[in-house]
This record gives C-alpha cells, sequence and structure tokens, in this order.
C-alpha cells in the first residue's frame, strides 16, 4: 500500500472537507485519518490515505489543482525516502542542538541535516562549522517570520522540523501544514508548567521530580501528542541554578531521542496517544 499524507490550509468556507475525501475516493483511496481545524476564519485540514497503485507525481499535480480551485494551499507528504530531510529551528541555548549535531557525527543519526535555522545568529559558528546551512529570521512579527519559514522548508524539501529549545510559538497557518512532522521539547513533565519559566515554576512550587516532555506540535500550546517524558529527583540544596542544568541535559538526550525514534518510523499516534514501535 502507498500513503500520500495532504494537508490543505486556507480561507474556511464550505465543501472543502467534501471536494477533497471525493478526490481520494475517486482515485481509489481509503482515508486513514482525518483531522480538520478552524481558528478565526483560517482552515486546516490534514488527510492520510492509502492507496493499491498510485502515479505521485500525477497525484500531486491533481490535487494542487483541486487547491488552487478550491482556495486552498495544499501540501502533500510521501513518506518514502529512506533518508529524511531535517530543519533544526533554535534561539540561543546550544545543548539541544549539539546533542543532535553529534548524532549525525557519530552516525546515530542518518538522516541529513538540510539546515538549521534561528531567530538570531547566537549559534550561526556552530552550526556552520559542521558545514551545514544556517538561515537567521530576526522578524519579531510571527506570521511575517513564518512566510520566511515556510519558503525555507520548502526550498530544502524538509520532512522533519525539531524545536531544539526555540523560543517562539508557531501559529496555526504553519503547525497545520507539518502535521506529526514538528517535534518539540518542553523543560517541564507537561501537562505541568507549560509555557515559559517551566523550571523556574517548578522550583518555586518545590517540586520533588523535574523532568522533560517530547511531544509533536499542535495549535494548542504545548499540549500535542506526547512522545517521551523522563525526570529526576530534586534534593534538599538544588537551586534553580543546579536544576536547569540537570534539566538542560535532560532535555538534550529526551529530544535526541525522540526524534531518532520519529526517523526510525517507530511513533504511532492513536487519538493523542503515542505508541513507540518495539524492534
Amino acid at each position: 500500500m502507498k500513503k500520500v499524507g495532504i494537508t490543505a490550509v486556507g480561507e474556511d468556507h464550505e465543501g472543502i472537507v467534501a471536494a477533497f475525501t471525493n478526490f481520494v475516493f475517486a482515485k481509489g483511496g481509503n482515508i486513514e485519518t482525518i483531522h480538520q481545524n478552524v481558528m478565526r476564519g483560517l482552515f486546516g485540514m490534514y488527510v492520510e490515505a492509502s492507496f493499491q497503485d498510485l502515479d505521485y507525481r500525477k497525484f500531486d499535480a491533481q490535487i494542487r489543482k483541486l487547491g488552487v480551485d478550491e482556495g486552498m494551499d495544499v501540501s502533500t507528504y510521501h513518506a518514502t525516502a529512506t533518508r529524511k530531510r531535517i530543519a533544526i529551528f533554535v534561539t540561543k541555548e546550544h545543548h539541544c542542538l549539539e546533542a543532535i549535531l553529534d548524532d549525525a557525527k557519530s552516525g546515530r543519526l542518518s538522516d541529513q541535516i538540510a539546515v538549521v535555522i534561528g531567530t538570531e545568529s547566537t549559534l550561526q559558528d556552530l552550526v556552520q562549522r559542521e558545514d551545514i546551512p544556517f538561515v537567521a529570521i530576526k522578524d519579531r512579527n510571527q506570521e511575517k517570520a513564518e512566510v520566511r519559514l515556510l519558503a525555507i522548508c520548502e526550498k530544502y524539501k524538509i520532512d522533519l522540523i525539531v524545536l531544539a529549545r526555540y523560543m517562539r510559538i508557531l501559529t496555526p497557518n504553519f503547525v497545520w501544514r507539518y502535521p506529526r512532522r514538528i517535534i518539540n521539547i518542553h523543560p517541564s513533565l507537561l501537562p505541568a508548567f507549560p509555557g515559559a519559566f517551566a523550571y523556574q515554576q517548578a522550583f518555586e512550587r518545590g517540586t520533588k521530580i523535574v523532568g522533560v516532555t517530547t511531544h509533536y506540535v499542535t495549535e494548542n500550546l504545548d499540549q500535542g501528542p506526547i512522545i517521551l517524558q523522563e525526570s529526576f529527583g530534586v534534593k534538599p540544596d538544588d537551586t534553580l541554578k543546579t536544576i536547569k542544568a540537570k534539566g538542560q541535559k535532560l532535555e538534550a538526550d529526551t529530544l535526541s531521542r525522540a526524534v531518532r525514534l520519529h526517523l526510525e518510523n517507530r511513533l504511532e499516534v492513536h487519538w493523542r496517544k503515542v505508541r513507540i514501535k518495539q524492534v
């Protein structure tokens, strides 16, 4: 069976779902997953369909034409490439980025880091030493920044986006185009302490266990399907500084492992829960 992921994003109007599902059925496809959202007039839909036989190039051209007819920005994803292309989004913290770069250098990560995109240039030298393209997008307006983000991801034909302590909130307009293909690391055991300053919140609340969470990104902040969670005990003499240091090492290790699991096709999402397939 050949599988295709289809995303459609654009202005909400009647008949969109029927137009795309009927198209899939007309091509002999079986719909295995369908999700749709509307936020402030913006419509987003993800359809995963399987086919007995399919000419990918012809299918892509036809469904993009349907997108034009429906006023939707349409893209397709075929998980056929043996070597995936990765984009890493960063700000200025280096520990998670370094862990993934180390995986690539050691051979633990056989897929290609195609580009690193930063909200500033702090990590540019670190990235370029590895002969990887680095692009800084410093625009404070996230919607404007995402126009460039989308263009760069399309240019480098990105399969997976890794948020390695990327300190911006991606909008639904971006997230809906990469369903289950954006992985984030959060410095708490979600759902506790979402948002910024999670270590500080945990320290101030006197928690006895501090942890980190890797999850797929959705339009709801820090609420996407959880991939991995790891933790460590807080000692009586721990300070905010020591907690943060321990947490950052755990962040790097856990994000690195989650990325490898995704690229090994060992993660399955069912009803917002992630199942890790055993080998």
